[in-house]
């Protein structure tokens, strides 16, 4: 595993020892390393998210009601909710 070395201001170095001492982290880099973990999956899902909406955009223009399409989201919406409880 690589070093890295980080200068925080005292305010923040406070608040990650603050962390560590709640006993969720074992020590400041494993505090670090959770940041870094979450930020790579918001990361990823801005990624997919800009995916979906440029290949939305190339698709074209649809012809259906403002409605139907509402529906459809919900529907997929609805779907994926629960696909996640069940998993």
């Amino acid at each position: 595993m690589a070093t890295m070395n980080i200068s925080l201001p005292d305010a923040m170095k406070a608040w990650v020892e603050e962390q560590v001492q709640t006993g969720r982290y074992g020590n400041s880099s494993d505090y670090v390393r959770d940041l870094v973990r979450r930020d790579q999956e918001r990361a990823e899902a801005r990624q997919k998210l800009q995916q979906i909406v440029d290949d939305a955009l190339a698709s074209g223009i649809v012809e259906i009601s403002r409605d139907e399409l509402v529906e459809r989201v919900m529907s997929r919406a609805k779907a994926a909710a629960e696909a996640r409880k069940s998993a």
